[in-house]
Formats: C-alpha cells, sequence, structure tokens
C-alpha cells in the first residue's frame, strides 16, 4: 500500500511538470496581439532640402535691398549666372550637389523654413584684435545679424561692452594662442549655444566675413533634429589620433573634422548628442585628452564617438586657402570669405567695387557693399573696380 502511493505521488508530480511545460508554451499564444501603435515606431527620416529659400529675413529686408547677391534656381535644378559645382561625399557614401570651388547650391528639394534669428553665430577672437579685426565686422556683416552674433573672447572691453551689450561675451580664458586656451573659447561658446535654444550652431573666426543669405540656404537644407556636421576640411585626408576615451590610447582613430578657421555649422540635433564629451567643461577633459585643438576635438566627438559624417562643403574659406582662386562671378555666392594676414596681404578674394585694394584690403567692404548697396558709407556712384 505504501510502495503504491509513493507511485501515485511520482506520478502526480510528473503529470504537474508536463502541465507547467504546456502553460508556458501556451502563454504567449494567449496574449493579445499588439496594435500596430503599440509597436516601436522608426525615427522619422527628415529628408534634406534643396529647393532654396529665398534671402529675406534679414534684419526684415532682403539681401541686396534690391539687388540679388544670390544665385536663382528653378525647380528642375536650372541657376542663373553662377558657378560650377562640386560633387561631395554624402554621409552615406553618395555624393550630394552642395556647391564647390564656385560654390552655388543645386538640385530641387522642399526646404525647411529658417530664419536669422533660428542661427547662434559664434564669432572666436582675443583682445588684441577687438579693434582691428572686430571693428570691420561690426561695420559689414555683423550690423545685419547684431541679435544672432555673440563675441567669445578673452578680456574685458568697455566700447565694445557699450557697443555690443550682452552679446559679448568674456570667457575668461587665456589669450594664448594654445591648445588649451582654444579649447576653454570653443567649450564655452557649446554651452552658450545649449542655453540658447537656437536650432543652428555657426563658429567663425575674427578674419571671417559670413554672407547671411547664403548662410540661411544652405542651413534651410537639413532639418536642425537631423546630424548634421557641416564644413571644410584643411587637410586632404583624415587625421589621425590615439583613441583615449573609449580605450587606453593603444589604438587610433581616424577622423575629419571641419577646420575653424572658415568656419563649420552644427545642427541642434547633433549637438545635443556632444553633450557627454562637450558640455560644462567635459569639452576641455575631452581635448586633454587626444591632446588636440578645438576644431579637430569637435570633429573626434562627432566622427569617432558619435559616428557622424561631415559633410564637406567648399562654401567655406579661410586664410589658408588661396583665395585669389575663387572665381569672381562666385564669391556672393559662399558662406564664409577670409583674407591673409601681415604675412600675406594680397591672399584676398578678386572682386571689383567701389574701393580699391588700398582702401579696402580685407575686400570684406567691397562685397558688403555688393549685397547690402544701401550702406550709408557705400559708394553710391555704380560700382567699378580701381586700380
Amino acid at each position: 500500500m505504501q510502495i503504491a502511493s509513493v507511485g501515485v505521488s511520482k506520478l502526480c508530480f510528473l503529470f504537474s511538470l508536463a502541465f507547467c511545460g504546456l502553460l508556458l508554451l501556451l502563454i504567449p499564444a494567449l496574449q493579445p496581439q499588439p496594435r500596430q501603435g503599440d509597436l516601436p515606431q522608426p525615427r522619422p527620416h527628415v529628408r534634406p532640402t534643396w529647393e532654396v529659400a529665398s534671402a529675406t529675413g534679414l534684419n526684415g529686408t532682403s539681401a541686396g535691398q534690391g539687388r540679388s547677391a544670390a544665385t536663382t534656381f528653378s525647380r528642375n535644378g536650372d541657376r542663373g549666372p553662377g558657378s560650377g559645382t562640386d560633387h561631395h561625399q554624402s554621409p552615406e557614401g553618395g555624393s550630394s550637389l552642395l556647391g564647390g570651388k564656385g560654390g552655388g547650391l543645386t538640385g530641387s528639394r522642399s526646404w525647411d523654413p529658417l530664419e536669422l534669428k533660428d542661427i547662434f553665430i559664434a564669432v572666436k577672437t582675443t583682445r588684441k584684435y577687438h579693434k582691428s579685426r572686430l571693428e570691420l565686422l561690426f561695420q559689414t556683416w555683423v550690423s545685419q545679424a547684431k541679435e544672432q552674433t555673440y563675441i567669445f573672447t578673452d578680456g574685458e572691453d568697455k566700447e565694445l561692452r557699450r557697443r555690443a551689450g550682452a552679446n559679448i561675451i568674456n570667457t575668461n580664458c587665456s589669450a594664448a594662442h594654445t591648445r588649451q586656451a582654444l579649447c576653454c573659447k570653443m567649450s564655452v561658446e557649446y554651452d552658450k549655444f545649449i542655453e540658447s535654444q537656437k536650432k543652428w550652431f555657426c563658429h567663425v573666426d575674427d578674419d571671417n566675413y559670413v554672407i547671411l543669405p547664403s548662410l540661411l540656404r544652405l542651413l534651410s537644407s537639413y532639418h536642425h533634429s537631423q546630424d548634421v556636421y557641416l564644413g571644410r576640411p584643411s587637410l586632404d585626408h583624415p587625421i589621425e589620433a590615439a583613441e583615449r576615451v573609449k580605450s587606453d590610447g593603444s589604438v587610433s582613430v581616424k577622423f575629419w573634422f571641419a577646420t575653424g578657421g572658415a568656419g563649420f555649422c552644427i545642427s541642434r540635433g547633433l549637438a545635443l548628442k556632444m553633450s557627454p564629451w562637450a558640455s560644462l567643461g567635459n569639452f576641455i577633459s575631452t581635448a586633454e585628452k587626444i591632446r588636440l585643438p578645438d576644431d579637430c576635438t569637435v570633429g573626434y566627438i562627432i566622427e569617432a564617438l558619435l559616428e557622424v559624417t561631415l559633410t564637406h562643403t567648399h562654401l567655406f574659406h579661410s586664410h589658408l586657402e588661396n583665395l585669389q582662386k575663387l572665381p569672381t562671378d562666385t564669391v556672393l555666392q559662399q558662406v564664409s570669405l577670409s583674407y591673409g594676414g601681415f604675412e600675406n596681404r594680397r591672399n584676398v578674394v578678386s572682386i571689383g567695387g567701389g574701393f580699391s585694394l588700398a582702401e579696402d584690403p580685407s575686400r570684406f567692404k567691397t562685397v558688403h557693399c555688393l549685397l547690402y548697396p544701401d550702406t550709408h558709407w557705400c559708394p553710391r556712384t555704380n560700382h567699378h573696380q580701381k586700380n
């Protein structure tokens, strides 16, 4: 009798195990099917746009105030007078028509409406250039974007403060042109942009002229929520550095970076992703780990850490290139211009106008008067080149 009881107990135990296993198999089938709306949806992809916005919205006026400074575009991609195009590599490895030697945007795409107030333009300078460089910028392009332009410097200047108010930011960084000082300023630029809630961050130097209508057109080709890093490399190959953020430096990493001397732009969506390595002083520590200057560190964070590809564009220009090679009829279609310093005074864009080279050695005044001919100090006569 006792043996029979034990046998029944074993059978009950085995039956219980089988029943539990059956339940486990049936549970997924008994659950209700999720509705389509409950499924995780892919992130919507906003197609970059090529249809060009008009050059209005600059302080309530149109660029050139009656004189068109930009190429006109039709839906089939035909352009008015302008320059050739340049195929640059897109993140997918294909080519996109962004403008090249001569600049100019081509193609036809729907565009994201953008106003100048959506852009945060950071100008990096140092106290010794407040008079010689900033005076020219305030006289020219900054006068058309006072509210959107922020000057990042390293010393107090009462006259500059009176002129620009809260848009002058004393970074309290060193005035030395060292890697540490440059990264210190870039760190402050980044934090101020994040605070601003603006859609685009654009960095330029104090020897750049920003052609605002062209900048608006370029950025309108993208959406600020996309991962967009726009600029011009100063090298013809990626830079290589020891990887000391993800590893111990025993391996190296290659990446492109946009030179700060020509200027570059970053979308807000991408800038927010940079935060772990860039915000609240982290930019400085990141730069110290890889031992590279500010613009290289920006490229490292974006390309090496976030794996977002730099979009190469020839619309940005620095004093490091031969500016005289830029075709004259394309100058006004660029995004940024520059000029040679004391070491190369003749390295300027070739463009005629109401000022001689002696009167306007940087050619910034000439460019400005072609864009904004109603500026009070521009010559009232027909523009012609003086020898």
